[in-house]
């Protein structure tokens, strides 16, 4: 009975995967700063990535495993392109804070 309290289950998981996932998705929609909101960005794609590790190994399919590496493959090339435009915007106006890019025209 002792070993059972122990015991890490897929709701253990879950549970961490979703925590991250709105931590994330509160960060990007109350911040205004453009490196805040990648990392939060990224934060919810790692929520994403530990409920599928978290299904793909319950249900004893390694698909899960393997889109989690499509996953990762493509959220590091997207922070690839973000930081590079990040650092291309700031270079422009000075500024890090979205709404001074949300009045730009054209």
């Amino acid at each position: 009975m002792i070993e059972s309290m122990h015991a890490v289950t897929l709701g253990h998981f879950l549970m961490t995967g979703a925590i991250l996932f709105v931590l994330g998705l509160i960060g990007f929609v109350t911040r205004r700063n453009l490196i805040i909101m990648f990392l939060c960005t990224e934060m919810m794609f790692q929520g994403v990535a530990i409920t599928l590790i978290a299904f793909s190994k319950f249900h004893m399919n390694m698909s899960g495993q393997t889109f989690v590496i499509f996953l990762l493959t493509v959220a590091a090339a997207e922070s690839a392109m973000a930081l590079g435009l990040v650092v291309l915007l700031f270079r422009r106006k000075r500024s890090l804070d979205s709404q001074v890019w949300a009045q730009m025209a054209g």
